[in-house]
């Protein structure tokens, strides 16, 4: 699960465009809203859409469990492990 998510970090630097990011200076646990990456909702919108369009994992806008899938990368990485589609 390392992979990938070192994979999902560089995902949201090369996504949310955050300069002066690495992947290894995001913390895994670390909250990716609020006092953590300090992301908005209009990130959250990006950070999915290029999830869905990586991995093939989508999620619904009122999703009351989008606030745990996103919490962390390490939480967002779970998620995704359990719910890529397979690569063609």
């Amino acid at each position: 699960m390392e992979d990938l998510e070192r994979e999902i970090k560089q995902l949201i630097i090369d996504t949310l465009n955050l300069e002066g990011k690495t992947a290894d200076g995001i913390a895994a646990e670390a909250p990716l809203f609020g006092g953590g990456l300090g992301l908005d909702s209009i990130d959250a919108l990006e950070l999915a859409l290029a999830i869905r369009k990586r991995y093939g994992v989508r999620t619904k806008a009122d999703d009351a469990e989008n606030r745990r899938i996103f919490a962390s990368v390490h939480a967002l990485a779970a998620h995704v492990a359990t719910q890529r589609q397979p690569q063609e």
